[in-house]
């Protein structure tokens, strides 16, 4: 005998014709599923910015010689990440893993204050880790843009 009540392991209720297909990652956005313009996973965005720092760490090694290099790290990693973003849509680092930086609200470049407080947020890494539904972290909502594979 079924219970009636149900519980809260069987979820909320299904309406008919709910699952229609259009509940993947991005559609809400506008983006398609697949291909150029959608959005990439999580490991993609991850190592697109361990190239990111290790570009850094290279080009710190440099110029760093007797400064503290992790602060040289941070700063290069910082600067590079909002000149590429403002500058091309992508950078280094998502330029080789295919992906770039796009604005979900218009089709605009992303400019320089959205480059800058992306980056800013990213610098403490727990929003990058935290995600919608769409995969998008917190640090990509709060400017209102969103990583995309570019081809």
């Amino acid at each position: 005998m079924a219970r009636i009540t149900g519980s809260w392991l069987s979820g909320p209720p299904v309406a008919p014709g709910a699952g229609s297909g259009d509940d993947y990652a991005g559609a809400r956005l506008g983006l398609p599923r697949e291909g150029a313009g959608s959005l990439p996973g999580m490991f993609r965005r991850v190592v697109a910015m361990l190239v990111d720092w290790l570009i850094a760490v290279g080009i710190s090694a440099l110029i760093a010689q007797g400064m503290p290099a992790s602060s040289v790290n941070l700063i290069l990693w910082f600067v590079i990440g909002v000149a590429a973003v403002t500058l091309f849509g992508f950078t280094p680092g998502q330029y080789f893993l295919r992906i770039r930086v796009i604005r979900v609200d218009a089709e605009a470049p992303v400019g320089f204050l959205r480059a800058l407080g992306r980056q800013a947020l990213l610098v403490f890494v727990i929003p990058a880790l935290f995600t919608d539904e769409d995969g998008r972290g917190m640090h990509d909502r709060a400017t209102g843009t969103a990583v995309v594979r570019s081809r």
